[in-house]
């Protein structure tokens, strides 16, 4: 499934200070029945977000209006616990396209990558710098520099590199996902088969 091309990202971010955030934090394992991407995002961080009543709960931060953006900044070990894909998809689906954070679980980070949500590792004294430019001014803007492989809080100028895997990359780029990469190259693929003798 395609997904949308990721080149350079300028948002303002929505603030997750919590360090070791799990999946089932992230969508609850009772909304895990449907198997296609959407309608996720409609359950991220439920327990979170909304009380047995289903009201809202005022003092979570997506349910606050002054928080807007399309990039999500949470605490160290963010997606940690089950390796449960919906997790990505529900991010995806509420429509953040990324995720930043000190440290990320490695099966959460692939999961991300795999359907069009960059998750950017920063340094932790990095990672305070952003949480401290949010809370300075709620409508602060970031550049996430997928190319040049950099974030940058626009307010002050400070940036900092991050890695990504070279072909999780250039599949971003295009909006690719596994299969949509194979289906690209199908020709190199059948000329290599007609080529290379068995």
């Amino acid at each position: 499934m395609a997904y949308d091309k990721f080149n350079v990202l300028n948002s303002t971010a929505v603030p997750l200070p919590i360090e070791n955030v799990d999946t089932d934090q992230i969508i609850p394992a009772r909304f895990l029945k449907a198997t296609e991407r959407v309608g996720f995002g409609d359950n991220l961080f439920r327990d979170w977000r909304y009380n047995s009543d289903d009201s809202p709960k005022a003092d979570f931060v997506l349910n606050k209006t002054t928080y807007r953006g399309k990039i999500l900044v949470g605490g160290k070990n963010f997606g940690s616990g089950s390796s449960r894909e919906h997790a990505a998809w529900a991010i995806y689906d509420y429509g953040f396209r990324c995720v930043v954070s000190s440290f990320f679980a490695d099966i959460f980070r692939n999961n991300c990558l795999n359907v069009g949500i960059l998750p950017v590792q920063v340094s932790p004294e990095f990672l305070e710098q952003i949480f401290s430019a949010i809370e300075a001014d709620h409508h602060t803007t970031f550049t996430i520099d997928l190319p040049q492989q950099k974030i940058t809080i626009d307010a002050t100028g400070n940036a900092e590199g991050f890695e990504i895997n070279p072909y999780k990359k250039e599949n971003m780029t295009n909006g690719f996902d596994d299969i949509d990469y194979l289906l690209n190259i199908k020709e190199n693929i059948r000329t290599f088969s007609k080529d290379t003798p068995l």
